[in-house]
């Protein structure tokens, strides 16, 4: 039954031709589009499943840079430095340098994927919903500890999408859908971040708000996201539960297995993949988080523009992310295309620091390397890790990586308080130069020890060929 399984869930198997059981039904009968969309084993009802777990986070990723959108509101109405409002991305990171570890065990061994999804949703909605509460009661300590709230639900919900996808689709098939599973992402954080301060403007002059109240209302209504990603884990749910037991499928897996003795094998490549993984990422999020503010000071912008700018990087990585994917899937090189992002990032900054140029080269620029670094990267753990290791591996990854945002959103906020503008993105093209040099260092180690991080896909196929034949 496994493999017939398999078949069936493939996104692109041969379409069934005949009708459910039925009176009237003959042997040759076409499927009607509703039977298509109730039959588990038809392309429609997978895309349809595809299209729920597409927007499964649409509402965290919308929710997670509400800060960002709204940072001169939130600064303004709370009477906040930077430093304190940059507390807001720190508090999401920090449950996640332990949760990364553990979302795969309580979707695995706890909660199943189909719970798992729903209580993980739900999560997101109270967090959201708390952090809104304390700008309407002027409490910020209520805002953050509603981003702690929303933080534990986020990175374990990106982890049952996966476990979703994982479980619906197989094989080649898995790049194209974790491709357009990352575009919605972006899309979600695209719209909050042009969206979001437009509404606070409407709602301010609409109703007579005015102050933490308004700001209040607005996150409050971005929540309405929140609770329709909810309300898709749900359908999700259920379509999984009855393909079950129609095709009498097991539950998906993440194939996860928490064994933190297994750190003490990690080679030395790994932790170089993870140096550069945690400092070049403290180099995008948080600078987006400040941007708004960033380009309208330096660049004399609207806040509508302004905005627009600081999204340009998660529109461009919406549909780059799948393609570039593709790309390395088939040409290899991953060491060769991370030097490539790192470098072009490093411009990127340095453009934002020293010239007065059109932002939108600098943003533009930074929005391809991030795309393309993103794709290059992850996949490398696999290359240096035995499998059975792979998901303490990223769990690990994705503990350093939050554990990185968590303290360098707070030194960010405290420098730009200090020193301002300039230097804060000194600082971020000192991060990225760490990163730069962790790569250079990872090909002389790889180089040395005859890996295949820097392989094409035509060398790295015959070398899984050989292995296998072995």
């Amino acid at each position: 039954m496994g493999e017939e399984g398999d078949g069936e869930r493939a996104l692109l198997a041969p379409e069934p031709e005949v009708a459910e059981a039925g009176p009237g039904a003959g042997p040759g009968a076409r499927v009607s589009p509703l039977a298509a969309l109730r039959d588990p084993a038809h392309l429609a009802h997978r895309l349809l499943a595809l299209t729920l777990m597409c927007f499964l986070g649409f509402g965290s990723y919308f929710c997670y840079d509400n800060p960002a959108a709204l940072q001169t509101q939130i600064q303004a109405d709370m009477r906040l430095p930077t430093a304190s409002f940059m507390l807001l991305y720190s508090w999401y990171s920090w449950p996640n340098v332990v949760l990364c570890f553990f979302g795969g065990f309580l979707i695995d061994r706890v909660f199943g994927i189909r719970w798992g999804s729903i209580i993980f949703s739900f999560i997101v909605c109270i967090g959201q919903v708390i952090f809104a509460m304390g700008a309407l009661v002027n409490a910020f300590w209520l805002m953050q500890l509603g981003r702690f709230v929303f933080g534990i639900g986020g990175e374990s919900l990106a982890v049952a999408q996966n476990t979703y996808a994982v479980s619906w689709f197989k094989g080649k098939e898995l790049n194209l859908v974790f491709g357009l599973q990352l575009s919605m992402a972006r899309i979600g954080s695209t719209v909050n971040l042009n969206v979001m301060g437009w509404l606070y403007s409407r709602i301010e002059a609409l109703f007579g708000f005015s102050g933490h109240t308004t700001l209040g209302v607005t996150l409050m209504i971005g929540g309405i996201t929140c609770v329709f990603s909810l309300i898709c884990a749900l359908v999700l749910g259920y379509l999984d539960w009855r393909a079950e037991r129609i095709l009498h499928k097991e539950q998906g897996k993440t194939g996860e297995v928490i064994h933190l003795r297994d750190m003490k094998d990690f080679s030395l490549s790994l932790w170089l993949i993870f140096v550069i993984c945690a400092c070049y990422y403290v180099a995008v999020f948080p600078f987006i988080g400040l941007g708004k503010v960033f380009f309208i000071e330096k660049f004399n912008l609207s806040s509508q523009e302004a905005s627009a700018i600081n999204s340009i990087v998660y529109i461009i990585s919406a549909p780059l992310s799948p393609v570039f994917g593709l790309m390395v899937d088939k040409v290899g090189r991953n060491i060769f295309w991370v030097l490539c992002a790192v470098l072009a990032t490093v411009a990127s900054h340095t453009l934002l620091a020293l010239t007065f140029w059109n932002p939108w080269i600098a943003m533009s620029l930074l929005g391809v390397s991030y795309s393309l670094l993103a794709c290059a990267l992850w996949p490398m753990v696999a290359f240096v890790i035995p499998e059975h290791q792979l998901g303490t591996a990223y769990g690990f990854m994705q503990s350093i990586q939050n554990l990185g945002l968590a303290v360098m959103s707070i030194v960010a906020g405290v420098i730009l308080d200090l020193c301002g503008y300039f230097f804060l993105e000194i600082f971020f093209i000192a991060c990225v130069s760490v990163s730069f040099l962790a790569v250079v260092l990872l090909y002389l180690v790889d180089y040395s020890r005859g890996g295949s991080l820097n392989y094409s896909a035509r060398e790295r196929a015959a070398l899984s060929k050989l292995t296998n034949t072995e």
